[in-house]
């Protein structure tokens, strides 16, 4: 059996690793594919030191995303019921739906923190009254806030 060789990613490449990973593949597939392609290149000592802080200055990095995203958390939990205003029909359903994009909207417009549409998450909202709605603001964290319905 062949010698494995170590790489380190410049790319992501599925089924193998993420930029700035230390892999070890074979040698015709690193020699033939990876590296001509741009995609990987010897793992040298230097340049795993290299790699070694990369990951540190992203996990740190991360950390203060992870951090901003908590700050926002408590802010939006504590800015109170958001207030949606709704034409009602009989027995206080609502014509229409409330949509991610109002709630969106609704939070900028009271907080001014823009919050990505896509990551809320919202019951489904048939009549008036009171309701939660999360807000995923990193992957680890998600907010979770009061949405109240009411007639126009």
């Amino acid at each position: 059996m062949a010698k494995r060789v170590q790489l380190v990613l410049n790319k992501d490449v599925s089924k193998l690793g993420k930029a700035g990973d230390v892999v070890e593949v074979a040698p015709g597939y690193a020699r033939n594919y990876l590296v001509p392609q741009g995609m990987g290149f010897r793992a040298t000592p230097g340049i795993l030191k290299q790699a070694e802080r990369r990951r540190e200055e992203e996990r740190l990095r991360q950390l203060e995303l992870k951090q901003q995203a908590e700050v926002r958390k408590t802010a939006l939990e504590s800015a109170g019921p958001f207030i949606i205003s709704k034409q009602v029909g009989e027995g206080d359903a609502i014509f229409g739906t409330v949509t991610n994009q109002e709630v969106a909207e609704l939070i900028f417009n009271s907080t001014s923190q823009e919050v990505d549409r896509r990551g809320i998450t919202l019951p489904e909202i048939r009549q008036t009254g009171t309701y939660k709605a999360e807000i995923k603001l990193h992957a680890e964290v998600t907010a979770e806030v009061d949405i109240q319905v009411v007639p126009m």
